[in-house]
């Protein structure tokens, strides 16, 4: 059975079961406490916290997974993987142990045609429900029920306080080519291959792991590894063998030239070249690139460990982005994605293959040169800071040192390299330890928060409001009264000014009282649900308690709401002209400018950001409608909202539509029509980290005053050229080729002089000849620059064979030595530096 049917199967036997069929999720979950989707529950994780209703009571999914934890053991076991498909079926409070026992038992037996005399069962030592369904409900003799305790993987938790429960896992005996035959104690695991996984979620435990009651609704979450009942159904002996990822395992054999079989160590590096390469096809499709933290170092991790295989293998020309076009074949069907990101994949696995390849060639040389000395002198642990060198200096990874370490049979001292890491960030803090401007003292705006709840924020429908003064702050304590131009921070019971958040400034302007004015500098969150107002009180003073008329700077906040518009249009057009994988990581939005710093592997170059530039003021021109509105998140999602990755929402979020094209969650102030912002001119395009592109544009007025200057300074170049605008390319050619002309002839003079001028050297008393038939040439030549000193030495020691020069020059009181000796003369010792060092120190200064 391959495996299409393999997921066919699995999702049709549940269809008919009541279950709704849903698609895997993506690798890079909406969740900020996991790195990657590790496991088929992930998406459905807030129906088991009870965060949210789940829309049905059953699901299946075939979902993809990714699990780090693995990545160092694979290539050498027949088993581990970092990707792999997990089927699962799920109860949300429906069913229970009784029918995901039956369902599963059916399924393996009957639809996949298992001998059920070769199936195992486990379960948690104090689970007998479970032990009961599986010997009377589903016949399974008491000799293949084996329980287990929590330590031996037969209980599942989150790791934190929360849901927790027994598991029953489904083993399957793959016989005795493969292990020998249970007796007692631990199992086998190649032997007795774990295929499904299922979690009875009844139980909830505090953060200490102790279980202190059930779960009002007990639910059901199971696990079965695609690419394992592949292997027991396709007869082979390992995943590396199925029909999915056979086609990978042949394209390497091909491109290293090693027989699959031939040899164990051949073998570990054909399998981490099929499976990483699956993997970082997967990751890459799912809109991760690779970076220096979190899943984007995972990728670059997967990157490095495979093309050093290569390397191990005997190959030295690129060969990963030519695996994964394999990848991307055997898996566009089922996974369109991959498909859709063909080039991506390509461009970014060549690109990041092609700069590893020089980081190893300078590491490895040291680290081999060191463990060769290392093993003459008895030693069997790489010192601490020759490992940090390797990382520090020359971007040579720690992972890959320890990775080589064990394949040397040698250790690594972590602890001496974790402390010059220390010592490392201690002194990067140091430097940029400057005297932070400390935030207004928490506890009075604590007591505000409490005792007058969160300030209201009106400023989407206003830029002017009457409000009241509640509190006042100084640096880090409170106030009842900002004296004239005084510093300080104002708190008011409603607010028209939007505070800083989502890269989006604080607003600017004005709060008036019956007795002073105080002009806002800044808006931001001083403490979660209270903004505080920063500046200074420009006339009289400013008490707590009193009434006040608090105004929004008009020309601020158009110019914000412009750049902030423009942003989500940018956004936009870099997903649909670069890719997917082009999110936003952040960005800063003020009046009549923005910075955007997205995920891209390559410079955005010119003729591509002009595309960009016109398609996003060709939206300007149509003059879209801007549409806000709250809604639900899961409202929100369902109809494509994009919401950015490691954000927190709420139950409810506002959701900002640019035309038909643009949706993004986003609390920010933005124009009502996209012909408002006048015009959006892209100035610059850069990187700003490893797989993090930058782009900054201005708007609006700032644009078009930009584009006047830009004008302004043509008419000045053409006007010096003496020709029109439309005509200054063609005039400067020109003029640059009869310059080049020019220079070309003073050039043929200078160096007609100058042979003329070895020639007089070399004829003069200058020349000294010493014994042996060496000699030895010392001239004074003012006036010339150290540069025209050492042209002129080198050329005098190239006409004098064997010797050395000596040339000097006085200018302006400044002295100047040159030596240079011949390629003879420095063989045998002789230096330059030596015959200027005394020269040198006269005049007071070096060689």
């Amino acid at each position: 059975m391959d495996t299409p049917s393999i997921r066919r199967v699995f999702l049709d036997f549940f269809a008919q079961r009541g279950h709704t069929v849903v698609p895997s999720s993506s690798l890079v979950p909406d969740d900020p406490t996991l790195l990657l989707t590790n496991a088929g529950m992930v998406q459905f994780k807030p129906y088991f916290l009870g965060e949210k209703p789940p829309p049905h009571l059953r699901a299946a999914s075939v979902q993809k997974c990714f699990r780090e934890i693995d990545l160092e053991e694979v290539g050498k076991t027949a088993r581990h993987l970092t990707f792999f498909e997990m089927l699962g079926n799920f109860s949300f409070g429906d069913y229970f142990k009784l029918d995901a026992c039956r369902w599963a038992w059916e399924l393996l037996t009957t639809g996949y045609n298992l001998d059920p005399d070769r199936i195992w069962i486990t379960v948690h030592e104090s689970d007998d429900e479970a032990a009961a369904i599986w010997e009377q409900e589903v016949r399974v003799p008491p000799e293949r029920i084996l329980k287990r305790t929590r330590e031996q993987g037969n209980f599942w938790d989150m790791g934190v306080a929360g849901p927790c429960g027994p598991c029953s896992e489904l083993l399957y005996d793959r016989g005795e080519d493969f292990g020998a035959k249970y007796r007692g104690g631990e199992l086998d695991e190649e032997r007795y291959l774990e295929v499904w996984n299922l979690v009875f979620m009844q139980h909830m435990q505090d953060d200490r792991g102790v279980i202190v009651g059930d779960l009002p609704k007990k639910n059901v979450d199971t696990g079965m590894g695609l690419e394992r009942l592949a292997a027991i159904l396709q007869d082979v002996p390992s995943a590396f063998e199925i029909d999915s990822m056979a086609p990978m395992l042949r394209r390497a054999e091909e491109l290293t030239g090693h027989r699959y079989g031939a040899s164990h160590s051949g073998d570990v590096g054909l399998r981490v070249l099929a499976e990483h390469s699956r993997s970082m096809a997967m990751l890459i499709a799912d809109g991760v690139l690779p970076g220096n933290t979190g899943r984007g170092y995972v990728l670059r991790r997967l990157i490095r460990r495979a093309a050093r295989h290569a390397r191990l293998l005997g190959v030295e020309d690129l060969v990963l982005s030519r695996v994964t076009e394999v990848v991307v074949d055997t898996f566009q069907e089922v996974y369109p994605e991959v498909g859709r990101n063909r080039d991506l994949i390509q461009k970014v696995v060549e690109k990041e293959e092609t700069r590893f390849e020089q980081t190893l060639r300078q590491g490895l040389g040291i680290l081999e040169g060191e463990i060769t000395q290392l093993r003459k002198a008895g030693e069997r642990k790489i010192p601490g800071d020759l490992v940090f060198k390797l990382h520090d200096t020359y971007g040579f990874p720690f992972d890959l040192t320890s990775d080589i370490a064990r394949e040397e049979d040698l250790e690594v001292d972590r602890q001496e390299f974790d402390a010059l890491m220390s010592e490392q960030r201690q002194r990067a803090r140091a430097a940029r330890a400057v005297e932070a401007e400390e935030g207004p003292q928490v506890d009075v705006l604590q007591r505000v928060l409490e005792s007058r709840g969160k300030t209201d924020f009106l400023g989407y429908e206003r830029l002017a409001l009457d409000t009241t003064v509640v509190a006042l702050t100084q640096g880090l304590v409170g106030a009842q009264v900002l004296e004239p131009e005084s510093v300080g921070e104002v708190v008011l019971a409603e607010t028209p000014f939007y505070p800083r958040g989502g890269g989006q400034i604080g607003d600017r302007g004005e709060i008036r009282t019956d007795s002073g004015t105080f002009r806002v500098e800044d808006t931001r969150w001083g403490i979660p649900g209270v903004v505080i107002h920063s500046g200074t009180v420009i006339a009289g003073e400013i008490e707590v308690g009193q009434e006040a008329r608090a105004i929004v700077s008009p020309a601020h906040r158009e110019g914000v709401r412009q750049s902030h518009t423009a942003t989500h249009m940018l956004h936009w057009a870099l997903r649909s002209l670069l890719g997917e994988h082009a999110r936003q990581k952040g960005s800063l939005v003020e009046p009549g400018r923005l910075r955007f710093d997205f995920n891209h592997f390559e410079p955005v170059y010119p003729d591509r950001l002009a595309e960009i530039e016109e398609e996003i003021n060709r939206r300007v021109l149509f003059d879209d409608s801007v549409h806000a509105f709250e809604t639900t998140f899961d409202f929100a999602t369902s109809i494509g909202a994009l919401a950015l990755f490691g954000e927190k929402y709420g139950d409810h979020v506002r959701v900002v539509e640019v035309g038909d094209y643009s949706k993004e969650l986003c609390g920010g102030t933005h124009v009502a029509h996209t012909g408002q912002i006048g015009v959006i001119k892209l100035t610059h395009e850069g990187s700003v980290a490893a797989g993090i592109r930058r782009v900054e544009a201005l708007t609006g007025l700032a644009g078009l005053n930009h584009l006047n200057a830009q004008a302004e300074r043509l008419r000045k170049v053409a006007e010096r050229l003496k020709t029109d605008p439309e005509h200054v390319l063609e005039r400067l050619d020109r003029t640059l080729e009869t310059l080049g002309s020019l220079q070309a002839q003073l050039s043929q003079r200078a160096a007609q002089g100058h042979r003329e001028e070895v020639k007089a050297i070399l004829a003069s008393d200058a020349v000294k000849s010493l014994d042996g038939g060496y000699r030895v040439v010392v001239s004074r030549r003012d006036n010339e620059s150290v540069d025209q000193l050492r042209k002129l030495a080198i050329a005098l020691r190239d006409e004098l064979g064997s010797g050395v020069v000596v040339v000097g020059s006085a200018t302006d009181g400044k002295a100047n030595l040159v030596a240079a000796t011949s390629r003879d003369l420095v063989e045998k010792g002789v230096t330059s530096q030596g015959f200027l060092a005394d020269g040198a120190a006269i005049l007071g200064g070096g060689g």
